[in-house]
């Protein structure tokens, strides 16, 4: 089986600091949504650690709320929370290029705690539309640490 996972890199030209305190912070989630169903935190930690737990309005055709909970975490290196479901949302920072200016960002749809053939059910109904998701999300990423970078300069 290929892997059923959906992931892409980015290199951004801000330190790992920069680009973790926005994913650390629920309320700057749909700042970087590219799927468009992230629409704001609603309650819950406003900085995320191991363990925290957050809700969203989300809206995928129609409006409701999630609640996520953080299930890994290294500070400026490494977040991934999940909801009801196994699937992880993981983002892993890695420094690039001379004096840390510039980090690496791996987004991953992490489908690998579930039975191969529902992770392989999922990565055929969801796959395409989540690699679209974490690309355009990577992307606003990039601009809005890059913006936050350049604003703390």
């Amino acid at each position: 089986m290929t892997d059923p996972n959906a992931c892409a890199s980015i290199t951004i030209d801000a330190d790992p600091a920069t680009i973790f305190a926005i994913l650390t912070d629920p309320r700057q989630h749909a700042r970087i949504d590219g799927s468009g169903t992230v629409k704001g935190a609603v309650s819950g930690d406003t900085e995320l650690r191991l363990g925290s737990e957050f809700r969203m309005d989300m809206n995928m055709g129609a409006p409701y709320k999630i609640n996520n909970k953080v299930v890994e975490y290294e500070p400026d290196s490494l977040i991934a929370w999940r909801h009801m479901g196994l699937h992880r949302w993981r983002y892993e920072l890695v420094p690039a290029g001379a004096g840390g200016a510039q980090t690496t960002v791996t987004e991953t749809w992490d489908v690998s705690a579930y039975p191969r053939v529902v992770a392989k059910l999922f990565s055929r109904a969801f796959g395409s539309r989540t690699q679209k998701s974490i690309e355009q999300t990577l992307d606003r990423l990039k601009d809005a640490a890059e913006s936050d970078a350049r604003a703390a300069a």
